[in-house]
């Protein structure tokens, strides 16, 4: 199908972009890799009136050093996230999650700023950016403001992100050091997650100092999946301690029903792919 008309507006600063937002309205789209909203448009599942494309700003692709974080821009293609050394160093479990974003010829298109802010629930980048505690800053015409990761994402397809704003860039604390995995279950190659666990840890010795898991499409939401983080923390990183952690999974979640898996079964996916996702992590 063809896209209903639309004005198109290709800004080249972010201050433009925010200009162009306010001045076309609440009925205006924005595009980054396009990746998700092409084919709603071509559907006529939504008509805006304008489309402002990201893609010539430059101040908002690549990756940087903040001291004891990471800034990624809001343009950044998967495959540069994939690739780059300091999410390797630095957030590793990005890279991993990043490594299962549909193809190749999505992931050199789509950006990761457009994940994130698409907001879809089985993304596999929400729950490895909420298990990191990372931070969303935002455009808007009042200036820029950040927000947490754990309160940005507030229902399906839904965000923090006021109609006038823009997603610039994501603050990732380093996890240096850091075990981490991502681990996915999908009915077919290429496909959205049924369940997918987000997990890194740190250990000193041979104790689990720290963890952070994060559930994907167990709810509206990335769930943290708290209960399985403190019953690892302070524990040996062996396998009878991880499979005793994984089964509280499920505690706190609030999986959908679908053509693909009913509450239980996702329920039970979220457990036995924690324990897998941690045990690969410590393998790792």
């Amino acid at each position: 199908m063809i896209p209903a008309p639309f004005d198109y507006v290709a800004p080249s600063t972010v201050d433009d972009a925010v200009r162009a937002l306010a001045e076309a309205g609440e009925d205006a789209k924005i595009i980054a890799g396009g990746q998700s909203l092409l084919p709603v448009l071509r559907m006529r599942l939504a008509a805006p009136t304008s489309l402002i494309d990201l893609n010539r700003i430059p101040e908002l692709r690549g990756v940087r050093d903040d001291g004891d974080a990471l800034v990624i821009g809001s343009m950044t293609t998967h495959y540069d996230v994939q690739r780059d050394p300091l999410i390797a160093e630095h957030a590793a479990l990005l890279a991993k999650a990043t490594d299962t974003v549909a193809d190749p010829q999505v992931r050199h298109r789509g950006t990761f700023g457009g994940s994130i802010a698409h907001a879809d629930p089985a993304g596999d980048l929400l729950a490895p950016a909420l298990a990191l505690d990372t931070e969303m800053v935002v455009a808007g015409p009042d200036g820029r403001r950040t927000v947490p990761a754990a309160d940005f994402f507030e229902d399906f397809f839904t965000t923090a992100l006021r109609p006038d704003e823009i997603l610039v860039e994501v603050r990732v604390p380093k996890h240096t050091g850091w075990h981490a995995h991502y681990e996915k279950f999908n009915r077919v190659a290429q496909a959205w997650s049924m369940v997918a666990v987000a997990a890194t840890v740190r250990t000193d010795g041979g104790t689990i100092a720290e963890a952070r898991v994060g559930l994907t499409n167990m709810s509206s939401v990335p769930v943290r999946a708290r209960a399985v983080e403190e019953a690892l923390v302070g524990r040996p990183a062996t396998a009878e301690s991880i499979r005793a952690a994984a089964e509280h999974a499920a505690e706190g979640t609030n999986p959908t029903v679908d053509g693909n898996a009913d509450v239980e079964y996702r329920q039970h996916l979220a457990r036995v792919l924690t324990g897998r996702a941690i045990q690969a992590a410590m393998a790792g």
